[in-house]
């Protein structure tokens, strides 16, 4: 007749007082967690071992049940086997499992369970921590596994050279290297064989190298030949070896050691070393000057363009901090500028000099300078020195001035053009549209100008011209920008200058212009001016903008009888002006 199935977790009521016996006692003291199950799984007993292991603090809960310990992945084996236990199936069970402890982790325990005699079935557990050996045995299956990855990885192959048998073992790795089959059998003349592949031009340094290897000569680092693979290709090989194992005597009789297929390495080496080469030849054909530096900023090399820039020989500068040798100063000012390779070094990010930026001569002259420090960097990001390329621009820069000046300036009068103008405007306006200033505008048309140009001549007509451009900047202040914006027509803008202090001003200018006299062929001429005042603030917010409301100012100047100043301003309502 078959046993009836028992499944654990039923809830059939049990009291731990119906467990209770002379054994108990003994349970309490063991140093393993002990625990007693009924038929449906409960706990009807726990030591303090358990408690401990798990977390679960005792007395325990009528209805806990042991499964709700073992780990989700654990718990239907365990509870298989518990029932056949119960059954009578079995006598024992024995088994690693995992337990959840009670804040949540994990715990590898040994599980051995056996049912106890008596009319009801029980079940005795006993749960011996293994924790520290299953974390023994996987860090050493992932130490093993990651070396072996490695090697394979790295593709370094591995020998193994018993000297006392004279046998020798090969990875597949330094098989694969060599294009030797991985089951070709390795005979008793594998050094034979292994020495006629190496290159003629090799075997006396190798044979001498092998044998401070195998005598565990300190000194000895690693060995590079080459070596002929079965297709007939020569590849070289660096081998790294030491003795392992040895003699009473302290003599080596086992070294182990590393074989890596260098040829792409050797073939870079070599490019590298005719690169090399052209670099220096090209260096020295540079007249753009350079210096390379350490990661400390020392002077390691330079080329002769750069010697003749700073004034020294190579000698005097290598090894001094760069800054030492490489001084800049600023052309308007004359004080120093931070040496742009301490920059680079500082902030890891390619520095540009300014356009400002002069080098300072060992014999002290200054010559205008253009220059660039660039960060040198390894491939695993670290800094290893700056590179500072740098040209002697004097000439350049000189004409740029002169083109940059005749560019943004009347040929005629000196004075800013319009476009340069413009962009003062727009820089104006860009501060009185943050708040941060308030900004003056005057625009001024030249009265009775026409009739001296056309009965004295065009020549004329420009000297005038130049003497009320003269007279304008005289009356302005040092930062204010006065330009002829047209003809016979000029404006200036009056920084941060309120509108009573504008109005001042443009007063001013327009009595000294009417107060000129001005002689030509003998006879003189007076002119006069007219001028419209407007301020600068965060609206129409553009030039033309406010250009066109200075102008109409000046244009009612003229209507009202010439000679006179109007305000923008005053032209608007009270609900159409800008407080």
């Amino acid at each position: 007749m078959a046993k009836p199935r028992v499944k654990l977790g039923a809830n059939a009521p049990v009291r731990l007082s119906e467990t209770a016996g002379e054994g108990l006692a003994l349970l309490d003291a063991a140093p393993l967690g002990m625990l007693v199950l009924d038929e449906a799984g409960r706990t009807l007993y726990a030591n303090a071992a358990f408690s401990a292991m798990t977390g679960h603090v005792l007395p325990l809960a009528d209805d806990f049940a042991f499964l709700q310990t073992i780990h989700a992945d654990d718990t239907t084996p365990v509870r298989l086997q518990l029932e056949r236990l119960v059954r009578g199936e079995v006598e024992t069970l024995r088994g690693e499992h995992r337990l959840m402890h009670a804040d949540g982790g994990t715990l590898w325990v040994m599980l051995a369970a056996s049912r106890l005699p008596g009319a009801q079935p029980r079940v005795i557990v006993q749960l011996t921590s293994i924790e520290l050996q299953k974390k023994a045995e996987e860090a050493l299956a992932y130490s093993e596994s990651r070396w072996n990855f490695a090697l394979e990885g790295a593709r370094q192959g591995v020998w193994d050279h018993d000297i006392r048998t004279d046998t020798m073992f090969y990875s597949r790795m330094w098989r694969r290297m060599r294009g030797i089959p991985a089951d070709e059998v390795v005979g008793k003349d594998h050094q034979k064989q292994w020495l006629s592949r190496v290159h003629p031009d090799d075997h006396v340094r190798v044979l001498h190298e092998i044998e401070r290897q195998d005598r565990g000569d300190e000194d000895f680092e690693a060995l590079e030949y080459r070596e002929m693979t079965r297709d007939g290709r020569y590849i070289w090989i660096l081998s790294r070896g030491r003795p392992v194992e040895w003699d009473a005597d302290g003599n080596p009789v086992r070294t182990i050691g590393t074989d890596t297929d260098i040829t792409y390495l050797k073939t870079i080496e070599q490019e590298l070393a005719s690169e090399k080469e052209r670099l220096r030849i090209t260096l020295d054909a540079m007249a753009d000057g350079m210096i390379a530096t350490d990661a400390q900023g020392n002077v390691v090399f330079l080329n002769p363009a750069a010697e003749a820039l700073i004034g020294r020989r190579a000698e005097e500068i290598r090894g001094r901090p760069a800054q030492d040798v490489f001084c800049l100063r600023h052309e308007m000012t004359g004080l120093p500028i931070p040496c742009p390779v301490r920059r680079c070094l500082e902030t890891h990010q390619t520095v540009r000099s300014d356009d400002d930026a002069q080098l300072l001569h060992a014999d002290g002259a200054l010559r205008d300078i253009r220059c660039m420090a660039s960060p040198v960097t390894m491939p695993d990001g670290t800094l290893s020195g700056v590179v500072l390329v740098f040209q002697d621009v004097t000439q350049s820069r000189a004409l740029q001035r002169e083109l940059a000046h005749s560019a943004a300036h009347d040929p005629l009068t000196g004075l800013p053009n319009r476009a340069a103008f413009e962009r003062g405007m727009a820089a104006a306006i860009a501060t009185a549209t943050s708040g941060t200033r308030s900004h003056g505008l005057v625009y001024i048309d030249l009265d009775r100008f026409k009739p001296v140009n056309d009965t004295a001549g065009h020549a004329a007509g420009d000297a005038l011209l130049k003497q009320v451009a003269r007279t304008i900047r005289e009356c302005c202040r040092s930062h204010d920008v006065a330009a002829r914006i047209g003809g016979d027509e000029f404006a200036v803008i009056l920084e941060g200058c309120p509108p009573a202090n504008a109005r001042l001003i443009a007063e001013k200018i327009v009595r000294a212009i009417g107060s000129l006299i001005f002689t030509w062929s003998g006879r003189d001429y007076r002119i006069g001016a007219s001028a419209g005042v407007t301020q600068i603030s965060a609206e129409p917010a553009s030039p033309l903008g406010f250009l066109g409301e200075a102008d109409a100012a000046c244009y009612s100047a003229k209507s009202a009888g010439r000679g006179r100043v109007v305000a923008f301003r005053d032209m608007l309502g009270p609900e159409q002006r800008r407080d």
